[in-house]
């Protein structure tokens, strides 16, 4: 018996030598490959014509001139169509380094990979700035510098919103717009799916085209929602499940309200609005539409268009048009409601974990901006109260299995016998949607008869390196850039992360204790759409087809809460 156990062991090693050499040979492999592609004429020429930019030349000097480092990197795009570079300022994240004794021993800081920091002087900025949060910078109109930030803080924010919204530097209020196609697509008469393409990317040039005309923009982010490549078959579609789940449970002993969260330019609103006068006379008569939107731009914007509109005629009567944060209410609204938050869940932002791989204990990660504005990720053994909350209620009210950076128990022993693996403590990161768990409070506070409806994509191509990790992108002359870190140079990249609806859907039960369901937008256009509006001439449906992702996810039990 003892040498049938021999003999398998010795099997067993070898097996694991011969993998080990197989996979570290892959991956020589691929490093090979990368190098032959960064010495591309090609690429050395996208290179310079980048580097001529005003801001990168700036960025430049600013780095160059701090001894022993090194101005930029650039990572390769996996898509041959899309450029992808990294912002001059910021570098990599990857060399793991251990604080000495003299810093908290809870915390973990990890140097840029190309920017070598002296160990002494990081300790000493990490115990002397002060840990701030979005509110605090609320009113900066700089950007923050000497601070520290919890991720969730730096990428979104509380109340300021700082790098997506705030007014004085942030993504939306500075560079950010929304396409709008002009009339709406008559798909009867498009032959078929290319051809509608075709017909988008024009309108999508004459658009910027005529922007350019008026205030050209270099950064100019452009970004397209559903609601305006579909107008109105989008809005008709939510509309006719608004009304038919409002005459089903609550009329005629309550209005129909409607509660908006980022409307954008407001298309949504009057879609929905026309179609319920058009088609329903006696409901319009009794429907309230309330807009709530921390852009101030954006709030007026869709106030112009509600007054230019000849055919939102009646409707001023029926909108009001909130300019505040969602996290900012605390307004009690009593009265029944359906709370509409289309496209929306991808840009609240998460925080950042990873776990140690012995202990599998979570460690909470930030960013230290120092006196120059360089981002320097560091992590923290102990959570703050609201990650924490977090990983304990989706513990306890996962119904089904869930994605993190932690592996079995068996594919820890094989990985650790990879050598490349000998030196890893940590896990990837994973981000955690603590500040959708936050929506779902206010929710539950001061919205106790909600019915939710949210639409957003669960997957997302070209994300940082991650568990639900989020996409992080700008443009620059119409071309879109992506990048690898969310640590981001604050008013000029978009951030947005997928939303694991399965999750999403445990933890608003878990929170709220409303009964759900969750069906793909294929699904739920199916069901509520005409889609014969939206069928080319060949039969091809570009509302189904061309939208892939988002998921519908929908609370059903203001039924029961409207009870006595």
């Amino acid at each position: 018996m003892d040498f049938v156990i021999r003999r398998l062991t010795s099997s067993l090693s070898r097996s694991t030598l011969r993998l080990s050499r197989f996979l570290l040979g892959l991956r020589f492999a691929a490093a090979r490959r990368q190098s032959l592609l960064m010495d591309s004429p090609v690429l050395n020429q996208l290179f310079r014509q980048l580097f001529q930019h005003p801001a990168c030349r700036q960025s430049w000097r600013s780095s160059s001139a701090l001894s022993g480092r090194r101005p930029g990197c650039v990572r390769l795009s996996s898509t041959p169509s899309r450029q992808q570079s990294r912002n001059l300022s910021f570098q990599s994240f990857k060399q793991r380094i251990f604080g000495h004794s003299k810093l908290d021993p809870g915390t973990l800081w990890t140097p840029r990979e190309h920017v070598m920091q002296n160990v002494d002087n990081f300790e000493e900025q990490l115990q002397a700035y002060p840990l701030v949060t979005a509110k605090e910078l609320r009113h900066h109109r700089e950007r923050p510098r000497q601070v520290k930030m919890l991720t969730r803080e730096f990428i979104d924010g509380w109340e300021a919103y700082p790098l997506l919204y705030n007014h004085n530097y942030g993504y939306f209020s500075k560079h950010a717009t929304i396409f709008r196609p002009g009339e709406p697509f008559y798909f009867n008469e498009i032959e078929d799916g290319p051809a509608f393409y075709r017909m988008l990317g024009e309108r999508y040039h004459e658009f910027e085209d005529q922007l350019d005309e008026t205030n050209p923009d270099v950064a100019r982010q452009l970004w397209h929602t559903p609601t305006e490549l579909f107008r109105p078959y989008y809005g008709e579609t939510i509309a006719r499940y608004l009304v038919s789940n409002y005459k089903l449970t609550l009329y005629p002993y309550h209005d129909l309200i409607i509660y908006e969260m980022g409307a954008g330019n407001g298309t949504m609103m009057m879609n929905i609005l026309d179609y319920i006068r058009d088609t329903d006379y006696e409901v319009y008569q009794r429907t309230k539409y309330k807009i709530i939107e921390i852009s101030p731009s954006l709030a007026s914007l869709q106030m112009q268009n509600l007054t230019d509109s000849l055919d939102a005629a009646g409707h001023s009567d029926r909108v009001e048009i909130i300019n505040r944060s969602i996290f900012d209410w605390d307004t009690y609204v009593h009265s029944p409601c359906f709370f509409l938050a289309l496209e929306v869940f991808d840009n609240f932002s998460h925080d950042q974990i990873r776990y140690d791989l012995k202990t599998e204990l979570p460690q909470q990660g930030g960013v230290l901006i120092d006196a120059n504005g360089e981002f320097l990720e560091y992590y923290n053994t102990q959570l703050d109260p609201i990650a924490s909350r977090f990983l304990r209620v989706r513990q306890a009210a996962a119904r089904r299995k869930f994605r993190t950076p932690l592996t079995s128990k068996y594919m820890k022993l094989m990985r650790s016998q990879l050598p490349w693996q000998q030196g890893h403590r940590y896990t990837l990161p994973e981000y955690i949607p603590t500040r959708l768990m936050q929506f779902f409070d206010i929710l539950n506070t001061y919205f106790p008869g909600h019915r939710l409806i949210a639409s957003d994509f669960d997957t997302l191509p070209d994300a940082v390196p991650g568990v639900n990790a989020p996409v992080v992108q700008t443009r620059y002359k119409r071309r879109t850039v992506p990048v690898s870190t969310p640590f981001v140079h604050q008013g000029y990249f978009d951030i947005f992360f997928p939303t694991d609806f399965n999750t999403t859907e445990d933890i608003y039960r878990a929170v709220t204790g409303k009964l759900t369901q969750v069906m793909s937008h294929e699904d739920f256009m199916r069901r509520w759409a005409y889609i014969e509006d939206t069928e080319t001439k060949n039969g091809e449906n570009p509302l189904l087809t061309c939208i892939k992702y988002p998921s519908k996810h929908i609370s059903v039990s203001a039924r029961v809460l409207s009870l006595p």
